[in-house]
């Protein structure tokens, strides 16, 4: 079978091409509709096609760095619909910007400290059931990347994804059920753990209320 072949990026270190082909359409931050998640999911899909040609990368190319098929990469870029977010942190991370870029249309620029207050993160509604909000998304140049995730309660399973790097999740509230391969941890307010991402997992609601949790993720 042929190889994909690989470009070099054309962005440049710090990333300015790369900042400058996401600063048009940032994320509309309102209250959830059929039609809010469907405008908010294609704009983040269009954000990740033009950061993936603004650093010269073909669909093959980029689906074959991020670990995707071409064509759900090629779904990704036009619905937005189901983007992991692992997904989203490596796709920053080849091309040299920072995930809030992609998330909301504007680059971090700090490179001391960030102070986020209680309910103050930058959030974000991808699909109905699935809420985080960016706990460092004006943070320039960051290598971890930590996020406050709410899951709704639902009876469909986890969505199992894998990524490279480490991963740590520590529960806020309501219970949290991390599918980790075959098997099913639950895990209470309180309980943390760390793991290696690069074996397929996902976490789902495990109870009749919400649950919140902060992932910190490091590529």
């Amino acid at each position: 079978m042929k190889q994909p072949s690989m470009k070099r990026p054309k962005a440049t270190g710090d990333g300015d091409a790369a900042d400058r082909s996401l600063e048009a359409a940032p994320l509309a931050l309102t209250t959830p509709t059929a039609d809010n998640y469907r405008a908010n999911l294609q704009e983040l899909g269009q954000r990740l096609a033009g950061l993936r040609d603004a650093c010269g990368y073909s669909q093959d190319d980029f689906a074959t760095l991020l670990g995707v098929t071409t064509g759900q990469l090629a779904a990704f870029e036009q619905t937005g619909y189901d983007i992991p977010a692992s997904l989203l942190m490596h796709a920053a991370h080849l091309c040299k910007v920072d995930m809030a870029a992609l998330l909301t249309g504007t680059s971090g620029h700090l490179n001391t400290y960030q102070v986020v207050r209680a309910g103050q993160g930058r959030k974000v509604d991808r699909f109905a059931g699935y809420h985080f909000s960016d706990l460092a998304y004006n943070y320039g140049s960051k290598i971890m990347q930590p996020l406050l995730v709410t899951l709704d309660p639902s009876d469909a399973p986890a969505e199992l994804v894998s990524h490279a790097g480490q991963e740590f999740n520590y529960v806020t509230a309501g219970t949290v059920i991390l599918v980790f391969a075959d098997k099913e941890i639950e895990l209470g307010i309180g309980d943390s753990v760390y793991f290696n991402p690069l074996i397929p997992h996902g976490q789902r609601c495990g109870g009749a209320q919400p649950a919140t949790f902060v992932t910190v993720i490091c590529e």
